[in-house]
């Protein structure tokens, strides 16, 4: 199976050389580009990709505000809907504030832009699988600014999340935390002296409980619940 993405970033050479990177590979297919948030969503009113890569600092309609509509308009929440792009957002900086708001939009994960070619393949096939992408390293920094005392996030926020962690059972509050830290799978299994397949039910029963796509949207309510910090 081909893997369609597509590219949205104001800036010619950076579209051109993850153009020829993902292009490299033979279950990848980059099936167009944008130059802002605007021209995106134009075209994507007809065109259907599995992966979208976009840039979050944008003149004009911007990466957050983008992700926010194109999620929206693909009912990436509701059942009956068509199903929705996996938004991968892109910074030059780890520690944006601008990428967490696209993560709270819904986007699946965040790249920097001077990744390793390897890590924006496989950052597309991760998402693509229907998981996220969730780098330890970045990940921390960029959602510092979440938890009890972040002035971005609302007291209904706040409030929303503590009810939803507080529907995990003893054990799936554990694996929550050990997912915000950055964990794997593999090395939950390990900390928790359980099997691999059990994790993965844990992380299943989570995301239902939460009602989150995937760990970025997870690790966002663990932070803003109170449950993780940086």
């Amino acid at each position: 199976m081909t893997i369609k993405v597509f590219l949205v970033d104001d800036q010619p050479l950076i579209r051109s050389g993850i153009r020829m990177v993902l292009s490299s590979q033979s279950d990848i297919a980059v099936i167009g580009e944008a130059i802002d948030g605007a021209d995106a969503l134009r075209q994507l009113s007809h065109l259907r990709p599995d992966v979208v890569l976009m840039d979050v600092r944008m003149p004009g309609v911007d990466g957050i505000e983008a992700t926010e509509r194109l999620l929206r308009k693909t009912g990436a929440n509701q059942d009956n809907a068509e199903p929705a792009a996996r938004v991968i957002v892109l910074t030059t900086f780890d520690t944006d504030e601008n990428a967490l708001a696209a993560l709270r939009a819904g986007a699946s994960g965040f790249l920097l832009k001077t990744a390793q070619p390897e890590a924006i393949i496989e950052a597309v096939r991760v998402v693509h699988r229907g998981d996220a992408v969730i780098a330890p390293s970045t990940t921390r920094r960029l959602l510092q600014h979440l938890g009890p005392s972040d002035r971005s996030t609302t007291s209904n926020q706040r409030e929303k999340a503590r009810r939803l962690v507080a529907s995990l059972t003893a054990r799936e509050t554990e694996v929550l935390t050990l997912i915000a830290s950055g964990r794997t799978n593999p090395e939950i299994a390990e900390t928790l002296f359980v099997t691999n397949a059990t994790v993965k039910t844990h992380v299943g029963n989570i995301l239902d409980k939460l009602g989150s796509r995937d760990r970025v949207q997870a690790v966002i309510t663990a932070y803003e619940a109170g449950l993780a910090s940086s």
